[in-house]
């Protein structure tokens, strides 16, 4: 299957878990979702393969895995593709020292040889996509001929979808969150990767908030993934197959969705998944509402309490 990656959900540590995904399916068709970073040593020495997890209704679903074995790579590949993930994510994007420390995320994009040769085993495992997400560079290695050499190399293994963080990753000095706001983004950078790799398919990540702002960067390349403000505010994701993909929107109302992702809530919950951890990811759902901070008070005394069932009524009642 081909996928259509002109609007994604960007990878989230303790945001897009399948749950999540879920709720974000329920208000686009169209948006490929990502699941968070799984590492191969947790799928391949610590028995998490529960990791890899996710509901049918997710498609199109891509999973993200961190590493720098091409062997372990290649073996996760295999696992992640007989679970039926749509394409596979390899993350050269993530800042942390912990990240930095099992030697994969941005820090890999100094060693473009080894990207490529752990593309290239993945790539032979599977026959589902391998796609890349980098940075635009990593500490003082930040002009545009640095990434180019970078995309130049890891293409050869047959990658052919980059997505781009447009803000270089600092290993010392900043955490995750601040390796999100502080580099200053460089959107010229990645429009420029499109111009110079027509062939390939680029994707822009990074500040992006709007579907506006969403559709302004199409012009330039072939898709966005969005990241927090698409928790932050997922019913502005109603607008997204229409706007963007050109199909029909989903007419689901507030209400509608929170009744339908409760009864999800509540099947799960009986499964033995932790309801407060899926009762998390409706805090946004009414932002840009007079009455948003009531409704998330609300959520919140539920979460504390574990009585969905009990104060179902009144919080559906709040949209």
């Amino acid at each position: 299957m081909s996928l259509d990656r002109r609007f994604c959900v960007a990878p989230m540590m303790r945001y897009t878990d399948m749950h999540e995904r879920f709720f974000l399916r329920l208000i686009s068709k169209k948006a490929v979702l990502y699941t968070e970073m799984i590492s191969t040593g947790a799928l391949i020495h610590g028995n998490c393969d529960y990791q890899l997890d996710f509901n049918k209704e997710e498609h199109p679903v891509a999973v993200q895995f961190g590493g720098s074995s091409p062997q372990e790579l290649s073996q996760c590949s295999v696992k992640a593709e007989k679970k039926g993930y749509d394409e596979i994510n390899l993350n050269i994007g993530c800042p942390s020292e912990r990240v930095q420390k099992g030697n994969f995320g941005v820090c890999l994009m100094l060693e473009p040889d080894l990207v490529a040769e752990c593309a290239r085993q993945m790539r032979k495992s599977v026959d589902i996509p391998i796609t890349v997400k980098c940075r635009t560079g990593v500490d003082d290695n930040d002009d545009y001929e640095f990434l180019k050499s970078f995309i130049n190399i890891v293409k050869d293994s047959g990658v052919k979808t980059f997505i781009v963080h447009a803000r270089k990753g600092i290993l010392k000095g900043l955490s995750p969150r601040q390796n999100r706001n502080i580099p200053p983004l460089n959107y010229q950078k990645v429009y420029s990767l499109k111009e110079d790799f027509p062939e390939l398919e680029i994707i822009i990540n990074g500040g992006i908030k709007t579907i506006s702002e969403t559709k302004n960067h199409l012009n330039y390349v072939d898709g966005v993934m969005m990241g927090r403000a698409a928790y932050d505010d997922p019913f502005m994701l109603s607008n997204i197959d229409s706007e963007v993909f050109s199909d029909t929107k989903i007419e689901i109302s507030r209400k509608d969705l929170l009744t339908e992702y409760l009864d999800y809530v509540h099947l799960m919950t009986r499964k033995g998944y932790d309801p407060k951890i899926m009762l998390k990811h409706v805090f946004g759902l009414k932002k840009g509402e007079k009455d948003a901070k009531r409704f998330r008070v609300k959520v919140a005394k539920i979460m504390n309490s574990s009585s969905l069932i009990e104060n179902k009524d009144e919080l559906l009642s709040m949209v």
